[in-house]
């Protein structure tokens, strides 16, 4: 035999036998940790207070007594997140983990189900008894199952007030928009805003205020009304509520340079005492109060003391059917990929993380750094908690209205919801009247029914 051909006999049969042990050595090494990864779409601000410690407490915390399970976290938080989901969702190649609300912004992963349901789970670990019924009811999510494990309830709008700021002028906090307009010349002699709020960011608008304002205009379960047919988004109570809006640019009671603020700027302004009044939803303390990693907070809580949380005042102009309500759905909460294989390993692993992620022990923390106002589970101690002056008004929120109605980008699909953003935005900049934006939402909403 050649000696050439020895040589090349013998290289690949070294090339066989070196790639085999690796090849037995990486096999040797996968089965030995037997470790499983979970892909995670995580919703956070990397800015917010406490935001480092949630890291720690909950993420690392998990992973800790979870040897067995590996995490790879992606963390977005607004605008960005939605997208990403909308993303996942199109290449049907979804995260094993994430966080997602009950409805509205994350209808398509309801409706097209996405998500795997979490019913058979909580019920095969006897989880009823440990959750408020809202949380539980299949009802109240996009898909008419549990599609993910709620952490709380949320008031999409909160009226946060400066006594600094109104006892600088002279003032009383508003108890109708009456007063509200009233007080506009004074605060502005002084250098301040009336309200501020983030509306460079279109969904603010409609789910903060606007959601209230149609309720307080329409009546109950409007929104049934126009699923079924029996009113539209063109009739006088509706057209009346966007009126409202346009009045409150019109009368300055909130300002046009809202319309550029960003949502990440807005808490800066309050918390500099730009502004008598701030609109958002009652999430947004986390962004005020100690950030346990530093230390510091937005709002200390001496001045928090000057901080009083309501509901939007008294809206004393005709047609308002009643007032002293407030916009409320169902929270956020997690999700697993419908994907995931029943009975597999993977599937229990991603549900030790959503009920890690739901725990008594994670949802304490939220309540204690501003997170989650109002949680979902039925066991936690206020009474143990150490939390600040503005956890404590945002705690007593649910006892400033007497009356719920719908946030409409949880009962309206995207498709309508979002030229209804867009009109309300277009609105307050004078490009479009009360009367086009209705004609819009309306042939948005025929269209997308003669879709379905």
């Amino acid at each position: 035999m050649p000696k050439k051909r020895v040589m090349s006999i013998f290289l690949i049969l070294s090339l066989v036998v070196i790639s085999s042990v690796l090849i037995m050595g990486c096999t040797k090494k996968e089965d030995t940790s037997g470790q499983i990864t979970l892909n995670v779409l995580n919703y956070m601000d990397m800015t917010a207070a406490n935001s480092a410690s949630e890291i720690t407490r909950v993420w690392e915390a998990f992973e800790r007594a979870n040897p067995d399970i590996k995490i790879v976290r992606e963390d977005l938080f607004n605008e960005p997140f939605h997208q990403k989901t909308e993303a996942y969702a199109a290449s049907g190649n979804m995260p094993d983990v994430m966080y997602a609300w009950p409805s509205g912004r994350s209808t398509t992963l309801h409706a097209q189900r996405l998500l795997k349901d979490l019913g058979p789970l909580v019920q095969k670990d006897g989880l009823s008894s440990s959750y408020g019924a809202l949380a539980l009811d299949p009802s109240q999510q996009g898909g008419g199952y549990l599609g993910i494990l709620t952490q709380g309830t949320t008031a999409t709008n909160a009226f946060y007030i400066n006594m600094e700021v109104l006892n600088d002028c002279g003032l009383q906090p508003a108890r109708t928009y009456s007063e509200l307009k009233s007080q506009v010349s004074t605060l502005r002699a002084k250098g301040y805003d009336t309200i501020l709020m983030a509306n460079a960011e279109t969904w603010v608008m409609q789910s903060c205020l606007f959601s209230l304002v149609a309720g307080r205009f329409c009546g109950d379960n409007w929104e049934q009304k126009i699923h079924a047919g029996q009113a539209k988004f063109t009739d006088p109570d509706f057209i009346a509520a966007l009126e409202f809006i346009k009045t409150m640019y019109d009368d300055g009671v909130l300002s046009r340079t809202t319309l550029t603020t960003g949502y990440g700027d807005v808490v800066g302004q309050f918390a500099t005492n730009q502004g008598a009044y701030y609109i958002d939803g009652d999430w947004r303390v986390g962004a005020f109060i100690t950030d346990s990693s530093t230390g510091q907070a937005l709002i200390s809580p001496a001045k928090q003391r000057d901080i009083r949380i309501t509901v939007f005042p008294d809206i004393d102009v005709p047609g308002v059917k009643f007032n002293k309500s407030n916009s409320a759905v169902l929270g956020t909460g997690w999700g697993m990929s419908a994907s995931i294989p029943s009975g597999s390993p993977k599937e229990d692993a991603a549900w030790r993380l959503v009920k890690w992620l739901t725990s008594r022990e994670v949802l304490t923390f939220r309540v204690e750094t501003g997170g989650v106002p109002t949680p979902s589970r039925t066991d936690i101690n206020f009474g143990s908690l150490s939390i600040e002056p503005m956890q404590q008004a945002i705690a007593a929120l649910g006892g400033e209205y007497n009356k719920s109605t719908v946030v409409i980008d949880a009962v309206f699909e995207g498709p309508v919801y979002e030229p209804l953003n867009d009109g309300l935005q277009a609105m307050g900049m004078g490009r479009q009247t009360p009367q086009q934006v209705a004609n819009v939402v309306q042939a948005a909403f025929d269209s997308w029914k003669a879709g379905q």
